[in-house]
């Protein structure tokens, strides 16, 4: 594992990619940066399994904490900065505690969330979008400030972590469902792979819109699911409580009130009729590659 050891002299060390907060997207990364020989360093704010002790407070000016990072070609920041002032401070921090020169000059990497896109209309990585929202304002910070890059993310999934388990916590109710439209996504691997493809590639200044180039209908999923679930119990092969089972049944009810209430035809319903929608193709063409991960299931 090529990873800088924590210590008083980490910031004499230097390596390929710094990942400032190792969460859950770092269990796709890492093992990939292992693979592709990419020598990397990461943080957390306890400092567990080897990772350096690091926790970000935009309110303190002491050096300390910056000077056991090592340099880096790419800097990722993986939790999220807010308002303005946090972008700029952290940039400043790093880069005052390590030789800056022409030579060598880091390239700043923030992983934000596609929920600045509001209208319900396409969208792409050009497309307006909430100025005022907190997030957006500290990322147009980042890119403004250090020219840096800004990968804007759908829904994490992979693991554990999978849409269908959603379905109990985010539609509650008939009318609950009835107001979900489009559901877009992008898997832990994939996310992984864009990261190393922009550590490679660059791109300074840049806001990108990742996901899995689709765009899923959350009265569609809601059935598909609900109906593998019924079959797998009928067949014996998978076991849930009865609440679980009597809930799928509901969830098939609501679909199917729902497609003659508001006369759709077939599902999944058209693009059009699920409000916000997201084109996520720009990157993955701009870098020459494509998800790996498919559709989800």
């Amino acid at each position: 594992m090529q990873i800088v050891e924590p210590g008083s002299e980490s910031n004499n060390r230097h390596v390929g990619l710094l990942i400032l907060g190792a969460g859950w997207t770092s269990t796709f990364l890492i093992p990939l940066l292992t693979r592709e020989g990419i020598k990397y360093a990461a943080t957390t704010t306890d400092g567990r399994d080897g990772t350096i002790h690091f926790r970000f407070d935009p309110e303190s000016r002491d050096s300390a904490p910056f000077k056991t990072l090592p340099s880096a070609d790419t800097v990722l920041i993986t939790f999220p900065l807010r308002g303005q002032g946090q972008s700029k401070h952290l940039v400043r921090m790093y880069e005052s505690t390590h030789q800056i020169s022409e030579q060598y000059k880091p390239n700043f990497v923030q992983l934000g969330a596609t929920s600045i896109w509001t209208e319900p209309t396409w969208h792409d990585e050009n497309s307006p979008y909430d100025r005022t929202n907190v997030r957006a304002i500290a990322e147009d910070e980042l890119i403004e400030f250090s020219q840096g890059a800004v990968l804007n993310l759908a829904g994490l999934y992979g693991a554990s972590r999978q849409p269908r388990d959603w379905v109990d916590r985010v539609i509650k109710s008939k009318a609950e469902l009835k107001a979900k439209g489009a559901l877009h996504v992008i898997h832990g691997e994939d996310v992984a792979r864009a990261i190393v493809a922009l550590h490679r590639n660059f791109t300074p200044g840049k806001r990108w819109l990742l996901s899995d180039m689709h765009v899923y209908d959350w009265w569609d999923l809601a059935q598909d699911w609900a109906i593998q679930t019924l079959q797998g119990v009928k067949s014996g092969d998978l076991k849930v409580p009865v609440d679980k089972f009597q809930r799928q049944e509901e969830l098939l009810v609501w679909v199917s009130e729902l497609m003659v209430e508001e006369g759709v035809r077939a599902l999944p319903r058209d693009t059009s009729s699920v409000g916000r929608a997201l084109d996520g193709r720009g990157f993955w063409q701009k870098m020459g590659i494509l998800p790996t991960q498919g559709r989800i299931r």
